[in-house]
């Protein structure tokens, strides 16, 4: 059976087309309202009148229906098209925002940070998420249900400064964040909660099993690495530790996902069998299965992953009790359907996207896997199965892969070989260890058993993410290209399974296209000459780009690294190389002349030129704009802020454009040649 004969995919397909048409378009409720009931009013219509119910007109109805439902899910999920979200109430300068945290983030190297409730503005009920940060040195620690009142104005997230860099602002946008408060000791005041939420409650258990855990003998290492897969907590988890597992292709396992809830679905399955055998046992069975996979996706925090992973593996349960595995397809399209009529935006997920499309794929191609090979020694049947698995998933996360993280695992498949029989039995005596630790009853022998077996599997993953040469990182890949490629592996794995004059065909029609477009942007890339003025606090990086080729000039390579590595991906660079900050550039017909803290002016011979001010030199900007009378005066961000407040206020007084990078983003001026 194709996997389109499923009316539920059908409908999972227009759901999904209605919600990326009502972000794309921004459509408003009643617009969605009105074409919902159309639709879905022509729809009864043909219900009640037309007996067959078998012409094309039905059919194409209830998918314009679901497209409208998904357009109107998206519509009412959008935080600001909520009449009591704060964006539409006045405020006036000097506004009383009272918050409530909802959710704590991983602290950055500055600052703690929190999603916020908003509670009221003024002392008006109000409601809309912010997202909230602290300075380290305040010693101030989020909970989840804290109260915060805090006096002054919001601030939009910022956008990416740079080119090519990641867009804060558009992910947290997805989750329903428009802006920001900086908290400071003369802004605000922290409260405890008045009431306990299920999710405070929630997030109060874990800082208990923590507590627990951190007087065994589990190492602080081991002890974030326990933290991230049993708990979906990653705010300890340590940096190198999270790198290794990225390079060796299994950042996966550290977030709670498909695969700690699949795992953990067995192991409940095994443990409540022999209830099963018990009059209606397989019902009971079921239900507390269920329940208790969501009693654990509460107190892991109810995050997006987990949140979809349960609902998708409760599904999956109820297709196992009714003993209908061959329905898969309609399973995971239902649950899909589901998470996204409620949580629509987790369509704009990279978690979402990557767990279905794993799980899709690996329903479909694994199979086919199996039948390449069928070995009759138990341990290597196991072991291809596994493998089977891996490449399977691999394959339908590949296009996903590269889009988002730019590489791929070349051995991915040693490190699923090894680490998903770990994960099995870390997750299985991870449970045990924290029920036995919270009765006070666990054997210090069984956690260091424990620990040791967690070092082993750190280990492993580590030796796997030393072999560079086998992961292919700074992969540049647009999204059209990775619609390209999907496209691709789809008749790749179709003409593999079911030759025919079809798939090859639009195989080959796909490899075309893909390979077109690929050669259209090397051919644009080539075209391109580009300068650019970065933006990066306390440093100065300027960039020439010809083509492929890049020359990076600036003050601090190690701290501009990052920068120069996204922008390299983004551009496609093949070659570039690190220089020195030369006092002057010529620009086509532009000399562009960098003063730095010396403050030293430019020779007599280069008239209006322009003027690239860096490290905040002490100098008369009047005197210095008489003196050179620049074109244009374009200020870094190692410049102090007070500095490039003075400057522009002048050059504003004498006509001059004054580009700040702080301010603007980087100045980027581009010629073809």
């Amino acid at each position: 059976m194709k996997i389109l004969d499923f009316i539920s995919v059908k409908l999972t397909i227009g759901l999904v087309l209605g919600i990326l048409l009502g972000y794309l378009f921004d459509i408003i409720p009643t617009l969605a309202w009105v074409f919902t009931g159309i639709t879905g009013g022509i729809l009864g219509l043909i219900f009640f009148f037309d007996s067959s119910r078998t012409r094309i007109g039905y059919g194409i109805c209830s998918f314009l229906s679901t497209v409208g439902l998904g357009m109107l899910a998206i519509a009412l999920a959008q935080p600001k098209n909520n009449s009591s979200h704060y964006s539409h109430m006045p405020a006036p300068t000097n506004t009383i925002w009272e918050l409530e945290v909802s959710e704590v983030l991983k602290s950055t190297n500055y600052s703690h940070r929190c999603i916020a409730r908003v509670k009221s503005v003024n002392h008006h009920t109000s409601g809309g998420k912010i997202l909230a940060s602290v300075q380290i040195e305040n010693n101030t620690i989020f909970s989840v249900d804290d109260r915060l009142l805090f006096w002054g104005d919001l601030q939009p997230i910022q956008s990416p400064s740079n080119p090519h860099q990641f867009a804060y602002d558009s992910y947290m946008s997805k989750l329903g964040v428009y802006d920001q408060i900086k908290l400071l000791p003369v802004n605000y005041i922290k409260k405890g909660p008045t009431s306990r939420s299920i999710f405070g409650k929630a997030a109060s258990l874990r800082t208990a099993i923590l507590s627990k855990l951190s007087a065994t003998a589990l190492g602080q290492q081991e002890l974030g690495l326990v933290q991230a897969i049993l708990l979906g907590q990653r705010t300890d988890l340590d940096t190198a530790l999270y790198n290794d597992y990225k390079d060796a292709g299994a950042v996966h396992i550290l977030a709670v996902s498909g695969l700690h809830i699949g795992i953990l679905l067995l192991i409940l399955k095994f443990l409540f069998r022999p209830l099963e055998l018990l009059k209606h046992g397989k019902t009971y069975a079921m239900i507390i299965i269920v329940l208790l996979l969501w009693a654990y996706a509460f107190i892991t925090g109810l995050s997006a992953s987990v949140l979809r992973a349960v609902t998708m593996f409760s599904f999956v349960t109820y297709g196992l009790y009714l003993n209908r595995p061959s329905n898969i397809y309609n399973i995971l399209a239902l649950s899909m359907f589901a998470i996204l009529l409620v949580k629509p935006l987790f369509l704009f997920q990279v978690g979402f996207q990557m767990s279905y499309s794993a799980v899709f794929a690996i329903v479909w191609i694994y199979p086919l896997l199996q039948k390449l090979w069928s070995p009759k020694s138990w341990f290597l049947k196991k072991g291809w199965q596994l493998l089977s698995v891996s490449i399977a998933a691999q394959v339908g996360v590949l296009p996903l892969s590269l889009y988002y993280f730019h590489q791929f695992p070349g051995l991915f498949f040693v490190t699923n070989l090894v680490v998903v029989p770990f994960l099995g039995i870390i997750l299985g005596a991870g449970l045990l260890i924290i029920i036995l630790s919270l009765l006070n009853s666990l054997p210090n022998l069984l956690a260091v058993y424990y620990n040791s077996l967690i070092k082993t599997m750190n280990t492993v993953i580590h030796w796997v993410a030393q072999q560079d040469d086998f992961i292919f990182k700074d992969i540049s890949m647009d999204w059209i290209g990775m619609i390209l490629l999907y496209v691709l592996l789809f008749y790749a794995v179709s003409s593999a399974s079911k030759p025919g004059f079809k798939p090859v065909s639009m195989l080959l029609l796909s490899i075309l296209l893909l390979q077109l477009w690929t050669f259209g942007q090397i051919y644009l890339t080539n075209q391109k000459e580009q300068f650019a003025v970065l933006q990066q606090t306390a440093n100065t990086v300027l960039l020439h780009q010809k083509g492929h080729n890049l020359i990076v000039m600036t003050r601090d390579t190690i701290r501009s690294k990052y920068l120069v590595a996204t922008y390299r991906i983004g551009e496609q660079i093949k070659y570039h190389q690190f220089r020195d900050i030369a006092p002057g550039y010529r620009r086509g017909e532009n000399y562009w002349f960098v003063m730095d803290r010396l403050g030293i002016y430019p020779p007599a011979n280069n008239s209006s030129p322009v003027l690239l001010v860096t490290q905040s030199p002490k100098i008369n900007m009047e005197r210095l704009l008489d003196s050179m009378k620049p074109k244009q005066v374009i200020v870094d961000g190692s410049n102090y802020l007070s500095y490039i407040q003075r400057w522009k206020k002048t050059c504003l007084q004498k006509g001059i454009p004054f580009y700040a990078t702080v301010e603007k983003g980087a100045y980027l001026l581009k010629s073809e040649y």
